[in-house]
């Protein structure tokens, strides 16, 4: 799979799936939440009121509606509380699962945000490194990940990241 870092709005990402941020009642909130719950219009908010939820870790999928992608897969991550409560491993899961159910659905493009950095407080260089890292070692049929940043910071390590794992 080929990992990509895009600087920029991910609802605007033409992709087959888009990976949304979400929190456990998966009824929208802030950031990349909210900004995904807005663009693909009342619709995804009605869906994911038949989900049940979510649990930290896991994913569930919805259509994408008025999103460019045709899925929205909607993780929860974990919430930082300094790195002794599993949140490395809980993070892991989720990129993983968010592979795992797009995989099975045929998307082949999937875009990812930085998830668990914003209202969450994960450290962005330990998040980056652990979606980097996840991403280059879960096998899957998708062909491209896009790892989306929406500000300067995470933007330079995704691209640092990327840069230095294709050298030898």
């Amino acid at each position: 799979m080929e990992l990509r870092a895009w600087f920029g709005d991910i609802t605007r990402l033409e992709v087959d799936a888009v990976v949304n941020a979400a929190n456990e009642t998966l009824l929208g909130g802030g950031g990349v939440d909210g900004a995904i719950h807005r663009a693909a219009g009342p619709e995804l908010l009605e869906a994911c009121r038949t989900l049940g939820g979510c649990a930290t870790g896991d994913a569930k999928v919805t259509d994408g509606y008025r999103l460019p992608a045709r899925w929205v897969v909607h993780t929860v991550g974990p919430i930082w509380g300094g790195g002794g409560r599993g949140e490395a491993d809980l993070l892991r899961r989720c990129y993983r699962r968010c592979l795992e159910l797009a995989d099975g659905l045929g998307a082949r493009t999937v875009a990812f945000p930085a998830v668990s950095t914003g209202v969450y407080g994960y450290p962005r260089r330990a998040a980056a490194e652990i979606a980097v890292t996840t991403l280059r070692t879960t096998p899957t049929s998708i062909d491209i990940a896009t790892l989306v940043a929406f500000d300067t910071e995470t933007y330079e390590l995704y691209r640092a990241l990327l840069d230095g794992a294709s050298r030898p």
